[in-house]
């Protein structure tokens, strides 16, 4: 009996010896995997959190005007800046033990592992928060073994480096809701039409109902379901106490306001612009050591969203039902800020940018260029010379060339600078660049931002040179701005995804490329082509728009067979205009012709409407006078043509336009009977 009582008790101790073994060498297993897994998370370290942000680009009010993303739309925001309902729906419907695991939730585990079993299928999940987000931000949506220990390893890496809000914020801002949306503040602009600190709770459960499954409870595609999702959402918070069940009544009955169209529709701002906008950007932060690839930026742009939708409204109207293309924008003197640009008729047909990338001829709108060099050189307004045909040779000799106006005319006397200009006279231009020469034309371009080759032929006075619209623009909005070197940009400053600014347009120079004296003087005749009084052998180039003109513009249009441009400016705006065709094509038809001229007065006569017409100033050193537009002597009662006129103090006239000396000098001519040309002062240039 004893032997046998012996024999139970050793065989108890050998199976207590069994179990301790077992127990210990299971918790020094458990220890092992633990402190292999804690050394591997040290050896590892912290997994980067860096995901693609979509860049935002803001109005010059800062309003969003679109953005720019690679693969995934997604704005990062901060936790704070998310409605408290959105976070609490997420954690109740997704992980209600939260913050309560270390990136595992075994109870959930297990119970989903025990439906699993009993179903012999996979019928529900358990991945946590953690899970999830390790699960967005590095790996695929396969279900595997091999799949699912990799987000496991990632998890606990991320609860052990980073803090529960950061993860949490990290979910909210990579989860994807459908429609190319990745993120809260992404889905919530897109189907509410709101940043996503202003959610309401029903809102909030909506958009948080689509995680579980995107193209199932989209409230767009699915709103029978997507309702049904929201519903049980409202019931979870509800029971984990994030709100009571009024407000979980209240927000079951609210119907829900989708603003999707409103998206649609806010992604058709400016895409021309925004394109400059990017190259821009790339340049800048390039400068700063910053690659455009991080994504996250936020770009405040000088976009003006009145003057933007203006000249689309004004394209709209006027342009024919033709392939006729527009290039048109508008720049502020002074700034440089460009603050609309339309790059041709239908973006989506043709995003090439005719404003920066087409070349094309100015035809006559390239001579105030070349009139800046000659007032430079010692012309005045009231300089004259005779304009009638004529045959220029050059290239010692070998060649020829004969201009002609543009309905074939020819003045049949001398005329004055103010009046070349305002009916863009031909024959004066080119005699302006013989007198000048090229090399002064050429600088002159360069130095107003016209940068092209100028081969040595008479007809670049007349525009033959291909450039470019903003070239052309920018170099008028530099004379609008008294001759100062203004620098056109389309970026105020640049964020990045940290709200750091990187980078802020800094003060525009102060730096004349052209004195302010010549530039308020051409810029006073530049008035001209509006002026009838200039009427001779042809008409003042600006008459189809006077009718509608409602305060001072300086302007000058440009006319080739396939090309039509114009470019003007008030004190404080200058716009540019192109029309023509893509593809060698001449313009013929006269609603083709047209279009640019009702654009331009149009689009500038709306964003100054409700404003009082600002005059040209003119700074010191420079004199106005009332001219006899014939003679270009002082006015009197006896001559009928008058015209004030701006002069440099040292031009003014001497003689009144009755001085018979004046006419006697106007009709002159030399001995070999050729053109001569005509300075009506005591002073002169040719000395």
């Amino acid at each position: 009996m004893r032997r046998i009582e012996y024999v139970k008790k050793k065989k108890m101790r050998s199976t207590l010896r069994r179990l301790m073994l077992l127990t210990v060498t299971m918790l020094t297993a458990a220890l092992t995997l633990f402190l292999a897994l804690r050394l591997y998370a040290q050896i590892a370290g912290a997994p980067s959190l860096s995901v693609p942000k979509a860049s935002v680009f803001l109005d010059k009010n800062s309003n969003q005007i679109g953005d720019r993303f690679s693969a995934e739309r997604r704005y990062w925001v901060d936790l704070d800046d998310m409605s408290p309902f959105l976070i609490d729906a997420a954690v109740a419907v997704e992980d209600k033990n939260f913050y309560k695991h270390n990136g595992f939730d075994y109870r959930r585990i297990a119970g989903a592992l025990l439906r699993d079993a009993k179903a012999g299928r996979k019928v529900e999940g358990a991945s946590t928060i953690t899970q999830q987000y390790a699960k967005n931000l590095y790996l695929t949506f396969e279900k595997t073994w091999t799949r699912k220990i990799q987000e496991a390893l990632y998890a606990y890496r991320m609860e052990i480096f980073y803090d529960k809000d950061v993860i949490l914020e990290g979910y909210l801002n990579t989860v994807y809701f459908g429609h190319g949306m990745y993120g809260v503040e992404a889905a919530s602009k897109f189907y509410f039409g709101k940043p996503a600190k202003d959610l309401t709770l029903e809102e909030s459960a909506a958009i948080i109902a689509i995680t579980k499954g995107p193209s199932i409870y989209s409230p767009i595609e699915n709103p029978e379901r997507s309702r049904e999702r929201q519903l049980l959402v409202l019931s979870l918070m509800e029971d984990q106490g994030y709100i009571t069940a009024r407000q979980e009544e209240r927000a079951a009955n609210e119907q829900l306001a989708l603003k999707t169209r409103e998206w649609v529709d806010a992604k058709r701002v400016a895409p021309y612009f925004l394109d400059e906008v990017w190259r821009e950007a790339e340049k800048i932060l390039a400068s700063k050591g910053r690659h455009p690839a991080e994504g996250g930026w936020t770009i405040r742009t000088t976009l003006d969203q009145h003057h933007q939708q203006t000249a689309e409204e004004m394209v709209d109207k006027w342009m024919p039902d033709s392939e006729l293309q527009v290039g048109f924008m508008s720049i502020e003197p002074g700034t440089g800020a460009i603050t609309s640009l339309v790059g041709g008729v239908d973006y989506t047909e043709s995003p090439f940018n005719r404003v920066t990338q087409a070349n094309r001829q100015p035809g006559s709108a390239m001579k105030p260029i070349l009139y800046a060099a000659a007032l430079e050189d010692g012309f005045n307004p009231l300089t004259f010379m005779s304009t009638e045909k004529t045959i220029f040779t050059y290239d010692d000799g070998r060649s020829t060339y004969e201009p002609n106006n543009v309905n074939g005319k020819f003045a049949g006397q001398p005329i004055s600078l103010a009046q070349a200009i305002a009916i863009s006279d031909n024959i004066f231009a080119v005699k302006t660049l013989e007198e000048i020469g090229y090399k002064k034309f050429s600088k002159m371009a360069d130095r107003l931002g016209v940068h092209t080759d100028f081969p040595e032929s008479p007809a670049i006075a007349l525009g033959t040179s291909e450039v470019t619209l903003f070239d052309m623009t920018n170099a008028y909005n530099r004379i609008a701005s008294g001759g100062v070197d203004i620098q056109p940009t389309t970026i105020l400053s640049i964020t990045d995804a940290e709200g750091k600014t990187v980078y802020e347009h800094p003060k525009q120079s102060k730096k004349h490329i052209l004195s302010e004296q010549d530039a308020f003087v051409l810029t006073h005749l530049m008035t001209g082509m509006f002026d009838p009084v200039f009427n001779d052998y042809t008409y003042a180039t600006g008459l189809s728009m006077r009718q509608k003109q409602t305060r001072p513009y300086a302007a000058k249009s440009g006319t080739t067979i396939s090309d039509q441009y114009l470019i003007g400016y008030t004190p404080s705006l200058t716009a540019g205009i192109w029309t023509g065709f893509d593809v060698g094509q001449q313009l013929t038809d006269s609603q083709d012709k047209a279009a640019s001229k009702k654009i331009w007065i149009d689009f500038m006569e709306k964003v100054h409407s409700g404003k009082p017409a600002e005059p040209f100033i003119p700074p010191d050193g420079v004199s106005s006078v009332i001219v006899d537009v014939e003679t270009g002597g002082i006015a009197v009662n006896e001559c009928e043509r008058q015209r004030l006129v701006y002069v440099k103090e040292k031009d003014m006239p001497q003689k009144l336009c009755t001085d018979k000396t004046l006419r006697e000098q106007r009709y002159s001519s030399d001995e070999e009977g050729e053109n001569k040309k005509f300075e009506l002062f005591p002073f002169s240039f040719f000395e």
